[in-house]
Order: structure tokens, then sequence, then C-alpha cells
């Protein structure tokens, strides 16, 4: 398909997001750099994981992007004594029928909210694999596929606070972004003291449809990557796993292991959705460089030594984005 044409069908598809983003904006104030990744992720078929301190309206922008498309939403609170079974669903004996009914949990909806995530352990974290790569779940010895779109955005607060529980490796890989969020500045803190302190409900209108997204996403995959941006992304993912092949030799002794082939593959469909955002029927070298953080900073896992150095991965991504040839 010519770039001409694909242009043109990424600006008549993507009309929809202002309206979407004017109406999360209702509510929400500042934070456009999460709202714009949480996007990305819905267009590009992906998972958000959002950190921050408590406070920051992470589960409000969450809901109001929920709230914004008129889909199915369903909040899942973690917490110590929740079991897999509150997530997913169990089989419940009938004694009228004499028989085993599959209870459905409320993982079964488009928007899944699973706040604070990290206040669970990892047997109640990993409930959520199957559903976020494979969008179906089992319960008993029958499987059932997940409504489309399916959507999982998870808020934690750093791991340093106490009653925490590290999410394992297996289901940090399996979100598209990790997003980190933070203060507001003077001037936003100000609106929302304005916004917020008069108990007043916000009211958000739900004119974009799963529909919509779904068509959106058909357009976002037959946006054009050249050869050379994909040798770009390859040369990033490669750049973590062995560093010295591109004159990073400082970085070997800080990282334990590189970024998996899941990031090659997000880091390319996120792309694409930054350009979609952006109105562009191509990806280039920024648009990579705008998402890349965002994909691979919670798929470098940090050495001892990183550690004792106060070495964050952040750091190290960048440092790699700074060191690899842009085409």
């Amino acid at each position: 398909m010519e770039i001409s044409t694909i242009n043109q069908q990424v600006q008549q598809e993507s009309i929809f997001l202002q309206d979407l983003k004017r109406e999360i904006s209702k509510v929400i104030v500042g934070q456009e750099a999460l709202l714009e990744k949480m996007l990305v992720a819905l267009l590009a078929d992906g998972h958000v994981l959002i950190e921050g301190v408590p406070g920051l309206a992470k589960t409000l922008a969450v809901k109001t992007l929920a709230r914004a498309v008129h889909a199915q939403f369903n909040r899942i609170q973690f917490t110590p004594d929740l079991l897999p079974a509150d997530i997913t669903g169990t089989l419940i004996f009938s004694p009228k029928e004499g028989s085993f009914f599959p209870k459905r949990g409320p993982v079964f909806a488009n928007f899944v909210l699973a706040d604070e995530i990290n206040r669970s352990p990892a047997k109640v974290q990993s409930a959520l694999l199957e559903a976020m790569q494979e969008r179906q779940i089992t319960i008993g010895d029958q499987t059932y596929a997940l409504p489309a779109p399916f959507m999982v955005l998870a808020t934690q607060n750093p791991v340093e606070q106490e009653g925490t529980y590290p999410l394992p490796e297996a289901q940090v890989d399996r979100f598209m972004l990790k997003v980190l969020v933070t203060y507001p500045t003077k001037e936003e803190e100000k609106q929302i003291l304005e916004r917020m302190s008069n108990h007043q409900e916000l009211n958000v209108n739900t004119s974009v449809t799963p529909e919509m997204i779904l068509k959106a996403r058909g357009v976002v995959d037959s946006i054009y990557v050249d050869e050379k941006i994909k040798n770009y992304i390859v040369n990033l993912v490669f750049a973590t796993r062995d560093p010295k092949a591109y004159g990073l030799d400082k970085l070997a002794s800080f990282i334990a292991y590189g970024a998996s082939p899941r990031a090659t593959i997000f880091l390319t469909q996120a792309a694409k959705a930054y350009a979609f955002l952006n109105g562009r029927g191509y990806v280039t070298p920024e648009d990579i460089k705008a998402i890349g953080l965002d994909v691979l900073r919670h798929r470098v896992l940090l050495s001892y030594e990183a550690e004792a150095e106060n070495i964050s991965a952040d750091e190290i991504v960048k440092q790699i984005f700074d060191a690899v040839d842009v085409p």
C-alpha cells in the first residue's frame, strides 16, 4: 500500500482520538505523557504498568479512560489475601443440576484495572498471565475468550514502600509499557485544587466505541516501517544484551539480563501506534525514541553492581539510545 494512502487512512481514523483526549482532560489535569502512553498501548493492543507514589491520579486516569470509551470496565483491588480465582473466576457446584458451572471473574471486561498490583503475592499476579498473553482464561477444563479490545492497566507504588511484592519477570515482560508518573507542576496543582475540592462529579461523554478502537488498530497494523527502522529497533534491543558490541563496555557489568524478543515486537507496535497518534502513516526514529524508554525500562534487569552504584535502568537505556546509530 502507498504511504500517501496509509496517511489518508490514519488521518480519517484518528479523528476520534481528539474527542477522547478532550473528554479525559475534563477530569485529569496535566499527566499528558501518561495519557499519551495509555492511548499508544490501547492502539497497539498492549498493557500498561503505571508506577508512582500514592495520590498522583494513576487510578483516576485509568478509570477516566475506561469511562470515555463505551466499554466494560472492572477494577480489581489487589490485596495480600486475594486469590487467583478472585480474578479469573472458578467452578461453582449446583446441587440442583448436580454439576459444576463456571462463574466468571472480573477479568472478563474490556478494561481491567489491576489496582496496586504489587500488594498481592506472585501467585495472585500470575493469574493474569494467560489473560495478558493469549487473551483467554481457563476455568476447569474449559477455555473462554476475553472480550475485544482487552487491556490490563496496572498501578503500583514504588517497591521501596512497605507491604509490596516485586512483580515476577514473566508478569513484568507482558506489559508493553511501564510509565513513571511524577508530581504535577505548581500551576497544575492549583488547577487540581480548583477542580477537585468541591466534591462535584465531573462527567465524561462516552462517544468512543470498542469498534472504533478495533478499526483504528487495523490501520495501525498497516503503518509502514522501513528496513532501516527495523534494523534500528533490533540494534537497540541487542545493545541491552551485548553492550560491548556497541562500544558500551562500561554497561556490561551493570546489566544482568537484556530485553527479550517481546521488546522488539512491542517497540515496533508501540512506535506504529505513536505514529498513528501523530497522524502519520510511517514510523520515524523519533517515534522509537519517544516510546523506547517506556518499552525497555522494565526489561533491562540490573546487576548487583548497578544497584550498589545506584544506577537505574532508565540511565542505562538512555545511554544505549545515545550509543546506537540512528538511521
